[in-house]
């Protein structure tokens, strides 16, 4: 070990020094979308167990994870949830600020749903469509230019001659990460113009939004999104799957490639914008910080995420069984995280 590393490792030791005194609940950060279950899990295991319930906090996933690497001790959190998987460069963030031992658990799928009032007509979207859409530059007669199109049936005139207005999360949001990803690179893909760039200038024309209105930041609050929708029917929101499932009886999601946004879609891997979900352990906190231990086990029982669990109630699609067993004992045994 280099002095760096036994410096680091001095400070935790007194940082947490005390720690079950000084704070006996853990606390737990992170992405909005995984939010609903983790907290379900809060509920139950603050009901069931000798422990305090825990303390939850909705950051997003960016936040969640930049506040769980900010070190280790009990003023940061010691489990991050995350509606994607922790990033490499985030992970040696956290091995910097002394955050070197860390369990990854990965707790089920979720759709990326594009959804609006069922005061409006269902849309019927490709991830081209949704590209030319929402993209800062498009291509126009081969060439890149500012996005020109204002309404829907400019892109295509079977869709609503309505105006292009779509909610979603910002860049701290593990659903915006996901659906940058698993939309906008796969329709920016749909031009030959674009697909041949190289790497660098690909993301630069495929991962950046428009600015001009069409696309609106709307936070972290998917609440919030849903009470807009509601509001205003020609608008259009990007959530996940469960927010929807949640508020069936005032929205409708859009279909993509022809697929519907259900439940048995998302399992099967028919519906194409579907994401795994994740919560992340500080392991130096086990044992300093009362009950972490007792949490990740019941978050990985089957009572919980299992076929028939209360999280699948609430929207959660599981992990096939076979990896519901493989990942519950590496949780559980604390393995670390090798990425």
């Amino acid at each position: 070990m280099n002095k760096k590393t036994l410096a680091l490792a001095a400070v935790a030791t007194l940082a947490l020094t005390g720690a079950a005194q000084a704070r006996d609940q853990i606390r737990i950060v992170g992405s909005s979308t995984v939010f609903p279950f983790a907290s379900k899990v809060v509920e139950e295991f603050g009901k069931t167990t000798k422990f305090k319930t825990p303390v939850i906090e909705s950051t997003g996933s960016g936040g969640g994870i930049k506040l769980f690497c900010a070190g280790v001790g009990v003023n940061t959190p010691d489990i991050t949830n995350a509606s994607r998987r922790i990033k490499a460069s985030e992970v040696k963030k956290c091995a910097t600020n002394g955050v070197s031992a860390i369990t990854e658990v990965k707790i089920g799928f979720d759709g990326i749903v594009m959804a609006n009032s069922k005061s409006a007509p269902v849309f019927k979207l490709t991830r081209k469509e949704i590209f030319m859409a929402l993209a800062k530059q498009v291509p126009v007669n081969g060439k890149l230019v500012k996005n020109p199109y204002t309404r829907w049936n400019q892109i295509n005139a079977s869709l609503p001659n309505t105006k292009i207005e779509v909610l979603g999360p910002p860049p701290t949001s593990g659903t915006r990460d996901a659906f940058v990803e698993l939309v906008m690179r796969e329709g920016a893909k749909e031009f030959p113009a674009i697909k041949g760039l190289k790497k660098k200038a690909f993301r630069n024309v495929s991962d950046a939004m428009r600015e001009d209105g069409a696309f609106i930041e709307a936070g972290e609050n998917d609440n919030l999104i849903v009470q807009k929708l509601e509001a205003n029917p020609a608008a259009l929101g990007i959530f996940g799957f469960s927010f929807l499932d949640q508020n069936k009886d005032k929205l409708h999601g859009s279909l993509v490639e022809g697929q519907q946004p259900t439940f048995e879609n998302i399992a099967d891997g028919k519906y194409p914008v579907s994401r795994s979900l994740y919560f992340y352990v500080k392991n130096a906190h086990v044992g300093k910080i009362p009950g972490i231990k007792e949490y990740v086990r019941e978050f990985t029982a089957e009572k919980a995420w299992g076929d028939m669990g209360y999280l699948v109630e609430k929207g959660l699609i599981p992990l096939p069984a076979t990896e519901r067993r493989a990942t519950s004992s590496a949780a559980r045994a604390l393995k670390q995280l090798s990425m």
